[in-house]
This record gives structure tokens, sequence and C-alpha cells, in this order.
């Protein structure tokens, strides 16, 4: 009976499991976790809160495709991995890590963060701008906060991107431009562009 069931497609163990077969959803988690938990640990880098995470995940999916809300036309893994990535990256936001960003001009956001030579004014200093940094990813499109996350925190490729969000990729690419190009806006705005402390 089990072998029968890995040969099912995933968008039929969801239609078993919509219908009361509890262990369909068992195989869609051993088919899917090992990704699931790969796209939480990129962002969240800490074991421990990706398992948690991977958790939260699976309650999630149980509770959409039991009200009757679930409607990807068969496309589970990038559903749950959306679910996935959006749970860790709400997690990163209140995590103290600070990713490079590159811009489209090949130039970092941010050099990486050397508190070992600086004043403390100086650290402090940088602290409070990728804080500021991370507010204006958020006011970002979702669209486009969604690629700009997935390429640069998650280090996917624009394939990938294309793949899990189920456009093309030179669709991809584009939101990714506009990403970097409202980044580079905000960041003008807000007077913290271009600062000689933190540019090459």
């Amino acid at each position: 009976m089990n072998s029968q069931k890995t040969k099912l497609d995933d968008s039929q163990l969801v239609n078993q499991y919509i219908n009361g077969n509890e262990v369909a959803f068992e195989q869609l988690v051993i088919r899917h976790k090992s990704r699931i938990f790969s796209t939480i640990y990129m962002i969240v880098k800490d074991q421990y809160v990706a398992e948690d995470l991977m958790q939260e995940v699976f309650i999630k999916a149980i509770r959409t495709l039991k009200s009757g809300r679930y409607n990807e036309e068969g496309k589970f893994l990038p559903w749950i991995l959306r679910i996935a990535h959006n749970l860790a990256i709400d997690k990163f936001r209140k995590n103290k890590r600070y990713p490079t960003i590159v811009m489209d001009d090949g130039n970092s956001v941010f050099e990486t963060l050397e508190f070992a030579e600086g004043s403390f004014e100086d650290a402090q200093m940088k602290k409070d701008m990728h804080k500021s940094l991370r507010k204006l990813i958020q006011e970002l499109p979702d669209a486009q906060k969604e690629v700009l996350i997935m390429r640069h925190f998650m280090d996917m490729s624009f394939k990938e991107i294309s793949e899990q969000t189920g456009v093309s990729i030179n669709t991809a690419l584009g939101r990714m431009r506009y990403a970097l190009i409202n980044l580079r806006k905000k960041m003008q705005q807000y007077n913290i562009a271009y600062d000689q402390n933190f540019y090459s």
C-alpha cells in the first residue's frame, strides 16, 4: 500500500488527504521535508529554530487544506515552500544577522560587519543602519521583496526562483531589478545610500 502511495503525485496525495486520508499528508511530509527544512535553515541559520518553524509550516498547511482554502492547482511544493520562506522571513526580521545585499551595479549595500577594529559608535551606527535596511526591504512590494530575499538571503538561482514562484526567469530578473532600484531610492530618501563609511 505504501509503495503505491509513493508513486502518487503531490496533487493526488493532497486530494486524498482532503478527502480524509491522513497517511497521504505523511507521504507529502516525507517527500518534501528536507527541501522545506533547507529553505528555512538558509534564512534562520539555526537548526533548532528551523525545526520549530518546519512544524509551524506543516500546521499551517494542514489548516489551509482542511479549511478548503487550498487552490494552488496541484503546485503543492511551491505553495508549501512559500509558506516556509514567509515564516522564516518573519523570524529573520527579529534576527540580528546582517547578510550582504549586492546592488545591480555590483557594490555591496553594506560591507560585512567587522566591529573589532571600529569604535563602539561605528559599530552602533552600522547596527542602526542595518536595522533601517531590513525595514526598507519589508516596505518593498511583495513580489519584489520575495525575489530579493530568495536571491540574497536564500542564495537561490533565478532558475530556482522562477520555478518556485511560477513566473518566467525574465520576470524574476525584472522583479529583482525593480527591487534594487526601489531599495536604492528608499536608501537615498532616508539619506543612508552611498555613505562613505559603509561603501567601498
